[in-house]
């Protein structure tokens, strides 16, 4: 079963390629991927899959193979780009991971004797700024799956990475218009409030533990110089390593829109659009992967520094709370940080392609030992581990982080101790 996988992903490595330099000479925002969910879903319907198009979400997709009779397995694809800079977080490189993934569980599945379970590739849309997984949640795809994974591009390889929780939100300041020059006693200057709000959380970050990550821009400063601005907007991205922590970031930062508000004779709004969870990697499930990704050569760093060194946000947080999860993240062959023009050239270059093939064959051999006899020992490991994680209803669409935050314990640090 694993040669079969590792033969067949070896066999498409050239449409594979070609699948991920399209979706890289095309950028598409979030929500907006009709290009790259159309070449996804066609090429996986030739290829064999049940496939279901414009899946919960416009751009999103659900393909398929397989049966009941077994383990329940979903590989992440996503394939946003970011504004301006393209593909400078690699989504080209993950969707084609994960379609090679599938390509190559599938081929196993196919050469069993008697088949066992089914694998699902999610084309998952806008991670980057729509929380499309979450939607995927809240649709109901993964009541019945057993484990979830996908893989990131990135400067380092690391098998459970150390993202954050963040709660994106919007701090809108209404004032009054005046004329500037004529009569500017007659205003309420809502881009003052907007620019002390932004002071104000600039200087609050003395006060914040290490693993917070606060930053902001201005998406409404006003019309023109001569005219008193009357509403004015920050856009925040409020991370931290817990969604518990979280909270009491969220809460201070609160105080400063409010208490710039005040002290510019303005209002304020104040609304959390999404939520993303901090990633809760699977242990067994990633020591699974890493040796499969070491058995094909990938070395991993015991730095302190690179495997604790904090990561950015991601939907896939809001999984990990849901079913047994792994988001690893894999080397490209640059020393750039995501989300530069320095990477987006990465993401597209030649040398990128070698670890992504090994990505999509790692995961494929850590869902064929699920899939195999003895698999059963595996899934249920995994799944013991997972019912130690927490509930988390804001993960799981029970509540709604928009527009309040809620006195509820969401995290147990005792549960820190798995990364160690």
């Amino acid at each position: 079963m694993e040669k079969a996988a590792v033969d067949k992903i070896d066999g498409a490595s050239q449409q594979l390629n070609e699948i991920s330099q399209e979706i890289w000479k095309n950028p598409e925002l979030g929500f907006e991927e009709t290009k790259a969910h159309n070449l996804l879903t066609g090429f996986l319907e030739k290829e064999g899959f049940q496939v279901e198009r414009s899946y919960i979400l416009d751009t999103g997709f659900k393909a398929s193979f397989g049966n009941d009779d077994g383990p329940q397995i979903a590989i992440m694809a996503e394939y946003d780009a970011l504004p301006d800079i393209g593909h400078a977080c690699g989504h080209n490189l993950i969707a084609e991971a994960g379609v090679g993934a599938g390509l190559g569980v599938k081929a196993a599945l196919e050469s069993m004797g008697k088949m066992k379970g089914r694998v699902y590739i999610l084309g998952t849309p806008a991670e980057e700024n729509g929380y499309g997984k979450g939607s995927m949640i809240e649709g109901g795809f993964f009541r019945g799956i057993d484990v979830a994974m996908m893989v990131h591009p990135s400067p380092w390889d690391i098998s459970c990475p150390m993202t954050v929780a963040n709660g994106p939100v919007r701090y809108t300041f209404h004032g009054k218009a005046a004329h500037a020059a004529m009569a500017p006693w007659m205003g309420q200057n809502a881009l003052d409030a907007a620019v002390q709000c932004y002071n104000a959380i600039s200087a609050k970050r003395q006060q914040f533990k290490p693993d917070v990550r606060v930053h902001g821009v201005f998406t409404n400063g006003g019309a023109k110089p001569n005219i008193i601005p009357e509403e004015a907007e920050l856009l925040y991205y409020i991370r931290s390593l817990t969604t518990e922590d979280l909270k009491e970031v969220v809460k201070k930062c609160n105080s400063c829109a409010e208490g710039a508000a005040i002290s510019a004779d303005c209002t304020v709004d104040i609304k959390y659009e999404t939520y993303y969870a901090e990633v809760i990697s699977n242990v067994n499930l990633a020591n699974h992967y890493q040796k499969n990704a070491e058995s094909l050569g990938m070395v991993f760093p015991t730095d302190e520094k690179i495997v604790r060194n904090l990561g950015g946000s991601t939907d896939m947080g809001n999984v990990s709370y849901v079913v047994p999860s792994i988001h690893p993240m894999y080397a490209i062959g640059t020393e750039a940080p995501n989300h530069s023009r320095e990477f987006t050239v990465a993401t597209g270059a030649p040398e990128a392609q070698g670890p992504t093939l090994i990505q999509a064959k790692a995961m494929a051999l850590t869902c064929v030992q699920l899939l195999s006899p003895g698999g059963d020992k595996l899934l249920k490991d995994i799944k013991d581990e997972f019912a130690k994680v927490p509930p988390n209803p804001y993960a799981s669409g029970e509540k709604s982080f928009k527009g309040q935050i809620e006195e509820t314990t969401l995290f147990r640090s005792d549960y820190i101790q798995l990364y160690a």
